[in-house]
């Protein structure tokens, strides 16, 4: 077990000391044997410590009695790509660092210390609380599919948009740095992810998710799992799946191509329906949207210029700073020469685009 696991004897000896992996049996010379529910503890209990969880906080882990193998999966594979995306905002923090540097151009002490500090996640989401609001016109598609429920479960729920406030809405948002954005008096917050709610069945009117399920490592198992707590499910989302589906938008066909390597393995729309059960239909996006989104300023196209307006929508980081920097000097070179212009004379004669954005309903 030492060897397959690299850890020392002694670290084995003391995690059964301690009650957090014992050995199911002994052999008859005293040696600890390990059954397949002992190895499958012990890979819990190593892939926590080494997300950084203390000994205490993986006991009550791997200890609650509501929380089976699947359920741990689920959770560490989260936790994992959550630390992945740290990391490329890490990276992504030094490249442009780099290149400041490249230029001539020092850093402040404040902004080299956020690169691995504890606001490194804030260089992704604290533009949140400015460009990222509630879009009226979008919000009451939302709250009339909620129907008359009046308890309402928010899945993924980030700062808060979108939460109705004339309802009884519980929220679940996985990530504390999006918790810790949430404004006074929203609704109260439950640490959890969307494959594994901790809610009994039935336990809610309507559930909504809005501009969220692309963050989830499994969207589909998310949306059964909303289904299985609420008699309602209402969700935003995007169909990736229609030919064609990257040509939509200017600012991927034109200039950010690699969108499309972030949806390879997204579900087709017939999939997230049928997850439901439910219906799809096509949302619009106003030309004026307050919700600063990916699609959002398609008829503003100076606005994807703006740094604060990039570093809150995760798109820009996943598809890496050299991506990012071509498609902009790309994006403000044809805005200077007239040339996106041209190409999309007819989207300033439109008041709503038709982008991929769809309500799913059930």
């Amino acid at each position: 077990m030492a060897e397959l696991t690299g850890v020392s004897v002694r670290t084995l000896h003391h995690y059964d000391g301690i009650g957090l992996v014992r050995a199911s049996a002994r052999t008859a010379a005293g040696y600890r044997a390990y059954s397949a529910d002992d190895v499958e503890r012990l890979r819990e209990v190593l892939a926590y410590r080494r997300l950084g969880f203390g000994l205490r906080e993986i006991a009550d882990l791997v200890h609650d009695p509501t929380t089976d193998a699947v359920a741990h999966l689920h959770r560490l594979r989260g936790l994992l790509l959550e630390q992945r995306d740290h990391a490329a905002a890490m990276v992504t923090a030094i490249d442009r660092e780099l290149q400041a540097r490249a230029r001539g151009i020092r850093t402040t002490p404040e902004e080299q210390l956020k690169v691995f500090g504890a606001q490194l996640y804030d260089t992704i989401g604290s533009a949140y609380p400015a460009t990222r609001r509630t879009e009226p016109r979008i919000a009451a598609r939302i709250w009339e599919a909620l129907g008359d429920a009046r308890t309402v479960l928010n899945v993924g729920a980030g700062t808060g948009s979108y939460e109705p406030t004339d309802r009884d809405v519980t929220a679940v948002e996985p990530s504390a740095v999006m918790r810790a954005q949430r404004p006074a008096g929203a609704a109260p917050c439950v640490a959890a992810s969307a494959e594994s709610l901790p809610f009994e069945d039935q336990s809610f009117d309507a559930a909504m998710a809005v501009s969220t399920v692309h963050h989830w490592p499994d969207p589909v198992a998310g949306l059964r799992e909303m289904r299985r707590v609420a008699r309602r499910v209402v969700v935003f989302t995007y169909d990736a799946s229609t030919p064609g589906w990257l040509d939509r938008f200017w600012l991927t066909r034109d200039y950010l191509p690699e969108f499309a390597g972030l949806l390879t393995d997204w579900p087709s729309l017939a999939d997230l329906t049928h997850a439901i059960g439910g219906r799809a239909e096509p949302l619009l996006i106003p030309w004026d949207c307050a919700d600063g989104f990916f699609e959002a300023h398609w008829r503003r196209p100076e606005a994807y210029l703006d740094e604060q307006v990039r570093r809150a929508v995760s798109v820009w980081t996943r598809v890496g700073p050299q991506a990012e920097e071509r498609a902009v000097n790309r994006l403000r070179d044809d805005l200077s020469s007239g040339r996106w212009a041209e190409r999309n004379r007819d989207l300033m004669a439109l008041d709503a685009a038709e982008l991929g954005l769809r309500l799913l309903v059930a």
